[in-house]
């Protein structure tokens, strides 16, 4: 039995195809992603995000460039590295008060310090694996890059910090990336047969996404201040405004709404209008307002926005 012209092109040319899964395949992955993005909210902790400014955030990208991984892998190494430290913040933030904090402080400080880059390697190194049928990072490698940065380790030594990233993650290291929302986003507008050329689309999402990620703080800032109409935003303001910066999938819907008006102002209104309720399968699904302009984003476009 044939495959579908549509589908049996997916697999004899490189360039993506969008709108040929179907309606049920679609409802049912929008839907766990969407449960699994409000299940990272609500457990979100205050220090979230401190572990994807620019300079991690680049190194990551140089990193990924060189070893030429895929776009997901090099999202999910950064995504694995933040939920590890935060693992380790969080190590710091149970330590046992009384006459010991202070040394152990020390010695888990001075731990981290000493292993923060092996630790970031082992991450990209991680996020190579999971997509095995892709370029695996060897530990040659990586021994190698690390050589060559002043660092000497051994491959047992590798191996270890593997496994210590593994069990502080309790080994569920096949995190969520943005990527992907973007991508099943993107299946839903071929589905309700969006006019404007997905794949032409989707190389504009991936460079938006990408910039996102490296301007992170100022576009968020901006954003936030727009906002509230005030530049001095209060400590409860940025709290409350960490699940607006860590929401997966508010961010992929922004970026392809932006994608779409840059590639095509008219187009952006019919994307606008797809993603205010998005219907698959007969069912409705409603989605976050499209963000395109910062200065025009008001808080009640927020799902989390409180």
């Amino acid at each position: 039995m044939g495959l579908p012209a549509q589908v049996s092109a997916r697999y004899q040319y490189s360039e993506p195809i969008f709108g040929v899964m179907t309606p049920g395949i679609i409802q049912d992955t929008l839907l766990h992603m969407a449960v699994e993005n409000e299940r990272y909210l609500s457990e979100l902790c205050g220090e979230a995000g401190c572990f994807k400014d620019t300079r991690i955030v680049e190194f990551v990208f140089l990193l990924a460039g060189k070893w030429n991984l895929t776009e997901s892998a090099t999202y999910q190494a950064i995504e694995i590295f933040e939920r590890y430290m935060l693992k380790r913040l969080e190590e710091f933030s149970n330590l046992t008060l009384g006459k010991e904090e202070d040394s152990n402080w020390a010695s888990l400080k001075v731990q981290i310090e000493d292993t923060y880059m092996l630790r970031l390697v082992s991450c990209i190194q991680l996020a190579s694996k999971l997509s095995f049928h892709y370029k695996i990072v060897n530990n040659k490698m990586v021994l190698k890059f690390l050589k060559s940065l002043g660092f000497s380790y051994t491959t047992e030594e590798l191996l270890e910090s593997e496994l210590a990233i593994l069990k502080a993650l309790h080994f569920q290291v096949n995190v969520p990336v943005p990527l992907a929302y973007v991508e099943v986003l993107l299946e839903v507008l071929g589905y309700n047969g969006y006019l404007l050329p997905t794949k032409e689309l989707h190389e504009m999402c991936k460079h938006l996404l990408s910039l996102s990620y490296l301007l992170r703080n100022n576009i968020y800032d901006t954003l936030l201040k727009s906002s509230i109409e005030n530049s001095s935003p209060s400590e409860l303001q940025l709290a409350k405004f960490a699940s607006v910066k860590e929401d997966l999938m508010l961010l992929a819907v922004g970026v392809i709404g932006a994608s779409s008006f840059l590639l095509n102002h008219e187009d952006w209104n019919q994307v606008h209008t797809s993603y205010h309720l998005v219907q698959v399968g007969g069912r409705s699904l409603p989605l976050p307002a499209l963000p395109v302009h910062l200065s025009q984003i008001k808080p009640a476009q927020f799902h989390h926005w409180p």
